[in-house]
């Protein structure tokens, strides 16, 4: 049994106060919808907007305000669409503009708000300008849209600098070594293209005036076409160094950490971050410590700021896209996918003028432990309250080992990249028992948060995919070693008793669904009390009534200290306090007697007269 702390003032100062502007996106939960997974109208066997636009009423009557979509744009898939050839327009596989159209449409309809992605660090190398610029040569304006440069060595055989790919390998692909050099006009090429992601990704150059001009233009083809608002896709990434010099670390995905090569360290996090703050933010577990995000050109220490990464100019860049933006009504978004340490720099992003939102990887790297927990979320509110933007929340995405499984394994920060058949299996019960009671937990605290598809339904990682089925360009460019995002992008289950879960009319789906997933299906939970589905409905519905998202907060007095328990006080002016407590430890916590119980991630134990919450549980709380 948990016991009570000793606690200090400084603990007990609020958290957060929400502050006097009211945009939508402020408090918004957003469902995040992986196309190719989500639900399949044509029965080819992956997910399309037909598809989507059938289910919005289950994620209506869920409770979200908004969707985000992964891309859809016309791509040769090489990333699974994050390779645009089109920025204008909608891939077969998923169907045509008229059909995007028609979704925005019948979303507004039900109340849903629409976030599209948008991928500005790089195209295809199947988009018409990188064609162009293939076939005009060196020094032409066509190659002055990406980062082409002549190799080093005394015949340029060498890449221009050392840096890597994020995806594994090299960062550089010489033009004469692509497959489809042979014949071509550039079969003699000898230079080099830059890639921070796979080969067939080659980077845009952000010092190109015209790469400006087209970004401008695709924002406004899209807003005029209804969206409210945009994911963007690496976004601490597009503008590099000047002179593109050498660096010898390594970026992981995520949680932004940077593993340096060689034992130099250079421009890394990971031999400076402080070992007492969040996982995966380089930051002190102390709040005041946070430097002013308003201020200096210089990283914080412990930063990861390669020369390819979090460079200043990309800020010049989001203010003119906060006025293009700014243009449109309807409160329309700019959210940062920005994998940048610490916490405040990360907020940098969301000043007054720049975006909106800014993904807070850092709260998904945390491991499941109260005290860093609670670093997290203080330095969360204590970064971005400090420019005046909302913290955002998330568990799971389609980049990282669903939290399900993720909180199952031995350790329960960011975990692998994948999990395969022969790795050490997470425990199913324990990850389902603390991903509810986190979701749970995240659902209570104001700010904006996100949902992946999958997650309301318990969904867990596929963790025994055949190896030859796996389609992530992780998994071939790390020769092999790292399993990729595969498993996490599995078709969801509709229903139970129905081919392929009712993915597909057909049963076809591009990724086989595992075969003891009939009771994570929609139809299987729907109505059933206690399960996830309905725990995730409720929550939001209670989030929505009580105005969570918009209260202020600060830490529960008896345990704002505790190793074992994450409490806080939610307070607005027009409603009871709702006291939330998530058992973290091992041990069961004592609940106080006068409190009316308003919701619950799992059983609660009744035990000599009073209420016990059991280990990796949170409950919702009202003070009577």
């Amino acid at each position: 049994m948990t016991t009570r702390t000793t606690t200090s003032a400084a603990a007990l100062s609020p958290l957060h106060r929400p502050g006097p502007d009211a945009e939508w996106w402020r408090t918004a939960v957003i469902y995040q919808v992986y196309p190719r997974s989500f639900a399949d109208a044509d029965g080819d066997g992956t997910g399309d907007l037909p598809g989507i636009t059938a289910r919005l009423p289950h994620l209506a009557a869920l409770g979200v305000d908004a969707i985000w979509l992964s891309p859809f744009y016309r791509s040769p898939q090489a990333d699974a669409g994050y390779d645009v050839a089109d920025y204008r327009d909608v891939d077969p596989l998923f169907g045509t503009l008229d059909d995007a159209d028609h979704l925005v449409r019948e979303a507004h309809a039900l109340g849903l708000r629409v976030i599209i992605d948008l991928v500005p660090n790089h195209t295809s190398d199947q988009h018409a300008w990188f064609r162009a610029a293939l076939a005009a040569g060196p020094g032409s304006p066509e190659r002055a849209r990406y980062l082409f440069r002549e190799g080093l060595g005394e015949h340029g055989e060498e890449p221009p600098n050392n840096w890597s790919s994020i995806f594994g390998g090299n960062a550089w692909t010489r033009v004469r070594d692509r497959a489809d050099a042979p014949g071509s006009t550039w079969a003699d090429d000898g230079q080099w293209y830059l890639h921070l992601f796979d080969s067939a990704q080659p980077d845009l150059n952000w010092d190109n005036p015209e790469v400006h001009a087209e970004f401008e233009s695709v924002l406004r083809f899209w807003l005029d076409r209804g969206v409210d608002g945009f994911r963007v896709d690496v976004a601490h990434g597009l503008v590099k160094a000047a002179g593109l010099p050498d660096w010898s670390g390594h970026v992981r995905m995520v949680d932004g950490e940077t593993e340096p090569a060689d034992g130099d360290g250079a421009g890394g996090a990971a031999d400076d971050a402080p070992s007492d703050g969040p996982a995966g933010t380089g930051a002190a577990a102390d709040p005041t410590a946070a430097a002013d995000p308003t201020a200096a050109d210089d990283p914080a220490p412990g930063a990861n700021r390669g020369p390819m990464f979090d460079q200043e100019g990309v800020h010049d860049i989001y203010r003119r896209w906060h006025e293009v933006l700014a243009e449109y009504d309807g409160d329309r978004a700019l959210v940062a996918e920005a994998w940048v340490d610490p916490l405040s720099r990360l907020a940098r992003y969301v000043r007054p003028d720049e975006m909106h939102q800014a993904f807070n990887f850092a709260f998904l790297v945390t491991p499941w432990d109260a005290a860093r927990l609670r670093a997290c979320v203080a330095e969360s509110y204590a970064a971005y309250d400090a420019v005046g933007a909302p913290t955002t929340w998330v568990l799971s995405n389609h980049d990282v080992v669903r939290h399900a499984s993720r909180l199952g394994l031995a350790e329960t920060g960011k975990g692998p990249n994948g999990i395969g058949a022969e790795d050490t299996q997470p425990d199913a019960a324990l990850g389902l028992r603390r991903a509810r009671a986190a979701s749970t937990l995240m659902l209570a605290l104001p700010g904006s948060a996100y949902l992946y598809q999958g997650e309301e339904l318990g969904l867990p990682e596929h963790t025994a995919l055949d190896d030859d089925l796996r389609q992530d360009p992780a998994w071939p460019r790390t020769g092999f070693t790292e399993k990729g995002r595969d498993g996490c992008r599995v078709p969801l289950p509709w229903s139970a008793d129905e081919p392929a879960y009712g993915f597909s009319p057909t049963g076809r789906s591009w990724l086989p669904q595992p075969a003891d997933w009939a009771p994570y299906a929609v139809d299987a939970q729907t109505g059933v009390a206690g399960s996830t589905l309905e725990l995730y409905r409720e929550a939001l519905r209670l989030r929505a009534e009580l105005g969570l998202g918009a209260s202020a907060v600060r830490w529960a007095e008896d345990w704002a200290e505790s190793p074992d328990v994450v409490a806080f006080v939610s307070s607005a002016a027009d409603r009871a306090d709702v006291l939330v407590v998530t058992a973290v430890g091992d041990t069961t916590v004592t609940l106080p007697e006068g409190h009316e119980v308003l919701l619950a991630s799992g059983p609660l134990e009744a035990r000599d007269g009073g209420t016990v919450l059991p280990a990796d549980t949170t409950v919702w709380l009202r003070r009577g």
